[in-house]
């Protein structure tokens, strides 16, 4: 069935960037070495899994973490920047990228726990972390069920549940009509491919999960920078409230701004992000909130 071959990176694309964006970042995707460096790229075992990873650059150790659908190379603007002074890992997530997975489940707590799987398969205490989209859940998740893994965390476009009080109503009703859609074309096929049925897996995960309360992420006590687009497929009010239900956080809400913020304002997005693990946490209370 035709339905299942776009299913993903049409999401991808009109989730991450606008239009005009759109056709550079996948030109740019297509054409780097990123998610495809035979000379650093390898398999690790990873429960269950033979999960692809890449390491680049020295130094202190940045682990960046894509969304759904995505792989390695959808951060082909942050690897060259964070690279000159970190080192820098990034993996194609379970059932995503290069990392096959045949199983029939997929939660966003196994795709963490993978990750800290990988942390010490490369014997690395802890880390600084990026994450985007599904990807900043999972960073969330990595924080609160394995918190001495994560030094600092910034995530960007993460939401906590799936409904239209986080994911804003359009966007929610069309990845549901799509996933519903979705299943039950593969219903009716009498033998669907492997892809098929990993498409579908992917699609159930991003329309019915994450499940996290708020209270929970009380959990995480590494500083973290929450962030969003003030026009983002996650609603900002729900961006604000995980960062309000973080004890040690900042909130960066970007002007005219969709969810591709590691995108759109690439440059943007590092500096600021390579700040936040560069220089200390401020705690900004009392009189200090008036500096």
């Amino acid at each position: 069935m035709k339905i299942f071959k776009p299913i993903i990176t049409s999401i991808i694309l009109l989730l991450t960037v606008s239009v005009c964006f759109a056709q550079s970042f996948e030109k740019d995707m297509d054409t780097t070495q990123y998610g495809r460096n035979k000379a650093v790229g390898k398999y690790a075992d990873i429960r269950g899994i033979k999960m692809y990873y890449e390491v680049y650059g020295k130094g202190e150790p940045l682990l960046i973490i894509h969304g759904n659908g995505g792989s390695i190379k959808n951060f082909v603007y942050q690897i060259p920047y964070f690279a000159k002074n970190y080192q820098v890992i990034l993996a194609d997530s379970r059932a995503q990228g290069k990392t096959v997975d045949n199983t029939d489940s997929l939660t966003y707590e196994m795709i963490s726990d993978d990750l800290n799987g990988l942390l010490d398969h490369l014997k690395i205490k802890n880390a600084n972390v990026i994450g985007w989209s599904d990807g900043g859940i999972e960073g969330l998740l990595l924080a609160m069920n394995h918190p001495d893994k994560v030094k600092k965390l910034a995530v960007t476009g993460a939401n906590l549940w799936p409904d239209s009080t986080a994911v804003d109503p359009f966007v929610y009703k069309m990845i549901m009509d799509i996933n519903i859609k979705g299943a039950d074309s593969l219903k009716r096929m009498k033998n669907p491919t492997p892809e098929m049925k990993n498409q579908l897996k992917l699609m159930h995960l991003l329309s019915y999960e994450p499940h996290i309360k708020l209270e929970a992420l009380k959990k995480i006590t590494c500083p973290t920078l929450v962030i969003g687009g003030d026009h983002d497929v996650i609603v900002t009010k729900h961006t604000v409230a995980i960062a309000e239900a973080i004890t040690n956080s900042y909130l960066w809400i970007l002007p005219n701004s969709g969810h591709g913020t590691p995108v759109v304002y690439k440059d943007m997005f590092n500096q600021v992000v390579g700040d936040f693990f560069s220089k200390p946490f401020r705690k900004i209370d009392k009189t200090a909130r008036f500096r």
